[in-house]
């Protein structure tokens, strides 16, 4: 078993010191889905949701979350991103809003918790947006697509 890196000596929480590695490029791509009735699927992809466009809002969410990481998830480390993007895929025949994230940087640890945290608010976005319509909505299937960069390497998962 691999030794527990954010664990110090007295087994307390501690951040990874990441001063000595190699700033490297690093890329995470994360994905999740919001899957809700067909009628409410209408409505944001006819701009007609009660609090206006449920995408823009959404993919202006998930860009902030990216950037606030540090400030959600106790021991991720402030990072200088480069580039945040989220992207929406309407799925009529399932009914759902696939969104996708896609974050880099140049430095010294990995971006896949700003990935996974973009896309997560992003959903809740569009759950906060569309709840008047359909409070049954459901979020889902939030995982890591893929990594690039760093000491481990380069990562896809295998039923991306």
């Amino acid at each position: 078993m691999a030794e527990l890196t954010h664990l110090n000596e007295r087994g307390q929480a501690t951040m990874v010191d990441v001063g000595e590695k190699a700033v490297t490029t690093r890329t995470a791509v994360a994905a999740g889905e919001v899957r809700m009735a067909p009628a409410t699927l209408a409505a944001i992809r006819e701009g007609a949701a009660p609090k206006g466009d449920v995408l823009a809002a959404a993919r202006i969410a998930g860009i902030q979350a990216a950037k606030r990481t540090p400030e959600l998830i106790p021991l991720c480390h402030t990072l200088l991103l480069t580039k945040v993007a989220i992207d929406f895929v309407i799925e009529e025949a399932a009914s759902r809003v696939a969104i996708t994230a896609t974050v880099r940087c140049n430095g010294q640890t990995g971006v896949e918790m700003e990935a996974l945290t973009a896309v997560s608010v992003a959903a809740l976005t569009i759950y906060d947006m569309a709840k008047a319509l359909d409070k049954a909505m459901v979020i889902e299937n939030i995982r890591l697509l893929e990594k690039a960069g760093g000491k481990s390497g380069d990562w896809r998962r295998g039923d991306a």
